[in-house]
């Protein structure tokens, strides 16, 4: 089984898209599953008959995973929480928007994008509450697509983001690693706590075989992290090929 995140289509280099692609297709042979854990997209926004422009060979290598019986699952990340029911019933996703607990290679884990989680960031959390309010999602719907995506890039600012985290980032890794360490040992019947969003790769083993995992990200890291049972998580850069089968 394959995790990763933060890839963020859209706002990186076509050579990372492309680096991206050759992934999903060799995880076609290597994987039982595949994980997304949130910002696949830069920008994601389901109209009712519109589907933003770019990334169709990502699209099709998704479904050709999902039509080959490979299960892929998508958490919906501060970018792209707006996904629904094309990517459910058109690529074939399961697609969840709020965090999940599930059996993860004999692992209970806890799952989430990571975004609105600990304490502090009280500007983002008001700004998360708004954005995601109904009356904001349909007024959204009203603006035309371009227009919504070019109000999305100038908001996103995933290009400023240092080529190696430090400063805010650095920070927001620190809370987040603290929070699912409270929360591994506050819940017995966990094993794992999965996170994204911050953008720096970290495995952390909080107590004997039970762990917190933040798979890192494609904006500079092209970093995934490889679950076998009855083996440690493991955290892996893209360099062309895959591990074996898991």
């Amino acid at each position: 089984m394959f995790l990763t995140g933060d890839v963020h289509l859209g706002a990186v280099p076509h050579a990372t898209e492309r680096a991206f692609l050759s992934w999903l297709e060799q995880c076609g042979s290597e994987a039982s599953r595949v994980i997304i854990n949130g910002d696949l997209f830069d920008f994601w926004f389901e109209y009712r008959s519109v589907i933003p422009r770019g990334h169709t060979r990502i699209l099709g290598a998704l479904s050709c995973l999902v039509d080959a019986g490979i299960p892929v699952l998508l958490m919906g990340g501060n970018h792209d929480w707006g996904g629904g029911s094309y990517l459910r019933e058109e690529i074939g996703l399961e697609f969840h928007q709020n965090p999940v607990v599930l059996d993860l290679k004999g692992r209970r884990t806890f799952m989430a994008h990571g975004d609105g989680l600990g304490p502090g960031d009280l500007g983002y959390r008001m700004l998360r509450f708004l954005l995601r309010s109904l009356p904001t999602r349909l007024a959204f719907r009203w603006l035309h697509p371009d227009l919504g995506a070019r109000l999305a890039r100038r908001v996103s600012k995933t290009d400023e983001r240092p080529v190696r985290s430090r400063g805010p980032e650095d920070s927001r890794s620190r809370i987040l690693e603290k929070w699912a360490s409270e929360r591994l040992r506050s819940c017995a019947e966990l094993d794992m706590v999965v996170l994204g969003h911050t953008h720096v790769p970290m495995l952390k083993e909080v107590d004997p075989g039970r762990y917190y995992l933040n798979a890192g990200d494609w904006v500079h890291h092209r970093s995934y992290a490889v679950l076998a049972s009855g083996h440690p998580p493991r955290l892996v850069e893209w360099s062309g090929g895959l591990p074996v089968r898991s």
